[in-house]
């Protein structure tokens, strides 16, 4: 499917959903993409990208950012907190504040930097064992901690089971996110982003929709 396609499906759903046209922002997931594809896309005019590993952010973003200055780059994928550093000078924004060590290292690099990306805290809707994410009962807690330490938390994002419906996680992200105060939805993926259009998603992640299947 083509970018076009895609921005089209997009504000389709935000039509039907009664939303403003341009409400929910789309972020084009280049992780492990060859850089004439990823060109092809900035070619295309889009800015807005999304990478699962600093390392790889460094290696392909700073080169692309000499063409192309307005490229914002989101950090999708988990933060070691020994690359938290280098991912504050990397990302405009980073979507997997999943912990109280990472809540406090990127508190105290912002506080030295001046400076820090707006910050979205990862929800484990699901519970499940081997993601990563703040618990459900968590939540808020964590949400008042990371906002007692000044950092610029902008909303939640949530990555649904495989193996359950996505609208469910969805609201439950957005009922999540009312109660906190909290704005962004960084949530739906390139099977589900329509259904994330319709409950309230600010960022949608799509990657395979929009560059095709990745060589692992």
């Amino acid at each position: 499917m083509s970018l076009s396609e895609i921005q089209s499906r997009i504000a389709k759903a935000e039509t039907a959903a009664g939303r403003p046209a341009g409400d929910t922002k789309l972020i084009a997931v280049s992780k492990r993409q060859p850089d004439d594809v990823v060109e092809a896309v900035l070619k295309q005019g889009h800015r807005l990208f999304g990478e699962n590993q600093v390392q790889e952010a460094a290696g392909k973003w700073p080169t692309f950012r000499e063409t192309y200055p307005d490229a914002e780059v989101h950090l999708l994928g988990p933060l070691q907190t020994n690359k938290a550093r280098q991912a504050l000078g990397l990302f405009t924004a980073i979507h997997s504040l999943d912990r109280p060590k990472l809540a406090k290292t990127l508190a105290r690099l912002a506080q030295e930097e001046g400076t820090c990306p707006e910050l979205f805290i990862q929800v484990n809707t699901g519970e499940e064992e081997q993601k990563s994410g703040v618990l459900l009962a968590d939540v808020d807690s964590f949400v008042a901690d990371c906002r007692a330490m000044d950092l610029p938390v902008v909303g939640l994002m949530c990555i649904p089971p495989v193996d359950e419906e996505p609208s469910l996680h969805f609201a439950l992200l957005a009922k999540l996110a009312a109660r906190n105060g909290l704005a962004g939805l960084s949530m739906g993926m390139s099977g589900d982003y329509e259904r994330a259009v319709a409950l309230g998603a600010t960022h949608l992640r799509v990657g395979s929709a929009i560059f095709g299947a990745r060589d692992y």
